[in-house]
């Protein structure tokens, strides 16, 4: 999978950094959770495409993957002289289409926030969006976060089965 996504240990490093300037003002400041939601909603979002094989979302952050790979990669050269080095990849799980839909929805959700919010909020969905989507390809952050799909699946199936159920 790793032809597919091309991550570098250098685009990881790229997005932790993300995720510390993200992180970072939160921890220094008030420590409100509300303050969270916008990263955290890119974040969900990004860690769910990656378990969207075969759709735009998937492809997306298979994508954003490979730019911040890339990028760090560049980077990394530039700065210490040294190459690239890659890293294997995983996947959290699978979507049924009941998931799918769960998905799309937070999609949408994700969506309407960001253009709800300001500037300031907008690049934190963002870089929630990106830290989300590269980090989810890593093993271990990938089966730590098994449960997420299988919420999303169960989420859906129980929706299906609402909108199913005959009026009695």
């Amino acid at each position: 999978m790793n032809a597919a996504t091309g991550l570098s240990l250098a685009g990881v490093a790229l997005a932790l950094v993300i995720l510390w300037a993200n992180f970072r003002p939160w921890y220094r400041g008030g420590r409100d959770p509300k303050a969270l939601v916008p990263f955290g909603a890119g974040w969900l979002l990004g860690s769910l495409a990656t378990v969207c094989v075969g759709g735009a979302l998937g492809w997306g952050a298979a994508g954003i993957t490979g730019l911040v790979a890339k990028a760090g990669d560049t980077a990394v050269g530039s700065i210490v002289g040294t190459g690239a080095a890659a890293l294997a990849t995983s996947r959290m799980g699978t979507l049924t289409p009941e998931g799918g839909i769960v998905v799309a929805l937070v999609l949408a959700a994700v969506v309407i926030l960001h253009k709800a919010s300001g500037k300031q909020d907008g690049r934190r969905i963002l870089g929630g969006l990106v830290t989300g989507a590269v980090l989810g390809f890593l093993p271990g952050v990938a089966s730590a976060l098994d449960w997420l799909p299988e919420t999303a699946n169960m989420v859906g199936a129980w929706g299906y089965d609402l909108a199913n159920r005959s009026a009695a």
